[in-house]
């Protein structure tokens, strides 16, 4: 008889879903590419909430089906979407306008470091070619809160919440809420420490505190 094999911690979808319970109703929300474009999918039954993408279009539908694709409809990441009955499109410049006027409530990001003071880099690894720096920097500028959705650890195995970031920032003491696949961590505001408010199925605190190397509450 096969025994079956423990899990521990979040899967991507998992961590999708556990972000999209900070969704709340009539919120407007940007998704970032990767993991956090999964949230669409974890949108609580009944609850509005209108997904904005940065390349000007407000009210983004599913993810068409092969026989339904437009190809002049994408998204920031430059996948094909759908559009809804009360969509709507845009240019760029009245997008950012949205975005840098704080009327976004919330952004879903991903990450390649977290440092304890909420600084974030996530747009670009030195040598590394990039096809631009995206709309990350106004996002973490002009959004009401900032959840950044990422692996707890690297290839390599090195932490990525840790004390300072030595990748090129994308904004300063600009992040509110950590999840990862071990744990999520979350400030009140930020003059705080983050601090560390659960974890995922399976995760001890001391395995946590092993693969973190940023300074936070618990």
């Amino acid at each position: 008889m096969a025994t079956q094999v423990e899990t521990k911690g979040w899967t991507r979808d998992q961590m999708a879903a556990r972000a999209a319970k900070e969704l709340k109703d009539g919120f407007y929300v940007n998704l970032g590419i990767g993991i956090p474009t999964l949230v669409a999918n974890h949108v609580p039954p009944g609850m509005t909430v209108t997904l904005q993408s940065e390349n000007g279009m407000l009210g983004i539908g599913p993810f068409p089906y092969d026989d339904e694709v437009d190809p002049d409809l994408i998204n920031a990441g430059k996948q094909t979407i759908s559009q809804l009955p009360q969509s709507s499109f845009f240019d760029s410049a009245q997008s950012f306008a949205m975005i840098r006027g704080g009327h976004i409530d919330l952004a879903v990001l991903g990450g390649m470091e977290v440092a304890e003071n909420g600084d974030l880099a996530n747009w670009m690894v030195p040598g590394k070619m990039i096809k631009g720096m995206g709309g990350a920097m106004d996002l973490v500028a002009g959004v009401k809160k900032i959840i950044v959705v990422m692996e707890h650890v690297s290839k390599d195995g090195s932490p990525k919440f840790i004390p300072e970031c030595s990748l090129p920032l994308t904004g300063k003491n600009v992040v509110d809420m950590i999840i990862t696949d071990l744990a999520v961590f979350q400030r009140p505001d930020h003059d705080s420490n983050f601090r560390l408010v659960e974890l995922a199925p399976g995760v001890t605190r001391d395995e946590v505190r092993a693969k973190t190397g940023a300074k936070y509450d618990e």
